[in-house]
């Protein structure tokens, strides 16, 4: 039998300052993404894909009530789409679930030559970068 290559993630644990929170504007975004609902609990949900799956939980041993990605730990999460289509009309529908464009000034190429990409913040603080090569674009 044949396991998951050796070296890829096998979960990211995210603790939230809400649960409720985080579900409404985790979960639609990484089901479009194609994770899909993989375990529930009082205090926390996880979604799938393939043999990775996210976690968010809202523990009762959090010390605060928001992130901040500028201070040392995680600062983003960046999930490849297949192509700048996918990008913008998935940027759209996370606004609708509560997601802030970030650098709108610099979108859909803040993240430099050749990428087409959204930048977007949750109302807890917490930032994901939506990527795709931008065949229009070169470095």
């Amino acid at each position: 039998m044949t396991g998951p290559a050796r070296g890829t993630l096998h979960h990211v644990e995210i603790w939230v300052p809400s649960l409720e929170r985080a579900v409404a504007s985790f979960g639609p975004l990484l089901e479009a993404l194609g994770y899909v609902p993989y375990q529930e609990w009082a205090d926390g949900r996880s979604w799938r894909l393939g043999a990775t799956y996210l976690v968010f939980e809202q523990s009762p041993a959090l010390t605060g009530d928001r992130h901040d990605r500028c201070r040392p730990g995680l600062n983003h999460l960046a999930f490849h789409v297949e192509d700048p289509a996918a990008v913008d009309r998935l940027t759209a529908d996370a606004v609708r679930h509560g997601w802030t464009l970030m650098f709108p000034e610099r979108h859909p190429h803040a993240g430099g030559p050749g990428t087409w990409a959204a930048y977007l913040e949750n109302p807890d603080g917490f930032e994901v970068e939506l990527v795709a090569t931008d065949p229009g674009r070169t470095g």
